[in-house]
């Protein structure tokens, strides 16, 4: 029985950094996953394909159209099968340097299933079905996440998809119904508007992106409207019928009413996402998930002694950049070191156009808590770089402790807002005041003015153009 210092179950970003820190550290590590290439759901089906069609996408619709205004005038032809090709060639690179890394670091991959066969053992099945047995003082589970499914509407991933099938349609839908309007399904459904789709866009609550500072999710489903996305909100689907030529939807609001029947040539089913513990043998070493599937944990401790998890198998923002965090945390630990995540300070990020990204505080969070705080506020339509760029939408916010000017929060609607969130992540990281950030001299003309005039607003002496 082959004996390693830490196994860890699980080869996407959680496991395999977690796998690249423990080599670091110099502990004997394994890391277990099934599919045939390392990353999982991120890099393979996921954040990796994802921005390659939406960056691909984008830069269709602008040769499309905003070129013409730059004064490039050309006649875009859509070569989707190239569009798919060099998603492919992108992520294999990717995935490849993963393998690179876990060679470099001491990595041992091992190919097959795992599953925890009791205190310090886990077995692995291979596509053969052969079984092998591995031995270790610490076993950390990565296993991610799937899409969570919707009663009553069947994934066959030909004409129903989930974010995986959306992220590789063999054609471009004449029509594409989104379920759900979080991140996911507004990033896929951007990327075919793009190409040509009508996406019309079904969600349960009466407002998009839940979790999102509300002014904010205002401001980008304006933006999303403007450039052709349909709403139905308050709408709940009831049922789905799928053909050769599409799906027929059943939706009823939910605060009561007459149903109605909606047609689409395809479907996209991207309400949320579940940690993927079942099958892990977790009731070997007496671990019981809860309701949803979460594993409860103490600094990524489970109950049972040797085993810890990390990542979207854990409560928190069910991220990839998390679970990376979580990883080096977790394992430095192992190794007897100090390891801490504030998962306050983890930016999340909607690659659409506009992109939206925020970390810390809510506003809704600050009234419900009580708290005093300050709003300082710029517009894109104001910042020089913006303007000149024609990529005037959104606006920079921050929120500021009314007493200390402590910043609790940044919520950007705009171009690079994804770029550009990384600034604040840091400050707030040191406790920083809006001061501090309105008192820095940024680069002129650059975007990210609009976040250093949006704290010095915090005090009222912005300066817009």
């Amino acid at each position: 029985m082959a004996q390693y210092d830490v196994i860890i179950i699980g080869g996407g970003p959680g496991g395999y950094n977690a796998g690249i820190r423990a080599g670091q550290l110099g502990l004997k590590v394994a890391v277990v996953e099934k599919r045939t290439t390392l990353g999982g759901t991120c890099l393979n089906v996921g954040c990796m394909p994802s921005k390659a069609l939406l960056h691909a996408s984008e830069l269709y619709e602008a040769a499309g159209g905003e070129f013409a205004t730059l004064g490039i005038e050309v006649k875009p032809k859509l070569n989707l099968v190239q569009m798919m090709k060099q998603k492919a060639d992108s992520v294999t690179a990717l995935t490849k340097g993963i393998e690179f890394l876990f060679k470099k670091n001491k990595v041992e991959w091992i190919k097959g299933a795992g599953k925890i066969a009791g205190p310090g053992k886990v077995e692995v099945t291979a596509e053969d079905g052969s079984v092998t047995a591995l031995e270790a003082k610490d076993i950390v589970i990565a296993t991610g996440s799937e899409p969570t499914p919707l009663p009553g509407v069947t994934i066959d991933q030909e004409r129903i998809v989930d974010s995986t099938g959306a992220l590789s349609l063999p054609e471009v839908p004449k029509s594409l119904i989104v379920i759900g309007a979080g991140i996911i399904g507004l990033e896929l459904g951007s990327v075919w508007r793009r190409l040509g789709s009508k996406v019309t866009v079904v969600e349960f609550l009466d407002r998009i992106t839940p979790g999102m500072d509300a002014e904010t999710a205002k401001t980008f489903q304006r933006s999303l409207t403007k450039q052709g996305v349909e709403f139905k909100l308050g709408a709940k689907v009831t049922g789905a019928t799928a053909s050769k030529k599409g799906v027929s939807l059943t939706v009823e609001p939910v605060a009561g009413g007459a149903a109605e029947t909606l047609e689409a040539e395809y479907v996209l089913v991207a309400i949320g996402r579940r940690p993927y513990t079942e099958g892990l043998g977790l009731e070997n070493v007496g671990i019981t998930p809860d309701k949803r599937g979460f594993i409860e944990t103490d600094h990524f401790k489970t109950s049972a002694p040797g085993v810890w998890a990390i990542g979207d198998a854990i409560h928190g923002p069910m991220l990839a950049h998390k679970a990376e965090e979580d990883s080096v945390a977790c394992i430095e630990i192992i190794a007897g070191k100090y390891g801490h995540v504030d998962y306050n300070l983890v930016p999340s990020v909607v690659y659409t156009y506009p992109e939206v990204a925020w970390v810390g505080q809510t506003e809704e969070q600050l009234k419900d808590a009580g708290v005093a705080y300050k709003v300082g506020k710029f517009p894109f339509s104001a910042n020089s770089r913006a303007k000149i760029n024609h990529e005037t939408d959104g606006f920079a916010k921050v929120l500021a402790d009314a007493k200390t000017d402590e910043i609790l929060g940044v919520h950007i609607v705009g171009p690079q807002a994804g770029e550009m969130i990384g600034e604040y992540c840091v400050a707030m990281a040191f406790k920083a005041a809006s001061e501090d950030i309105a008192r820095v001299c940024h680069p002129h003309p650059t975007r990210s003015e609009a976040g250093r005039q949006a704290a010095m607003g915090v005090e009222g002496w912005t300066m817009q153009a």
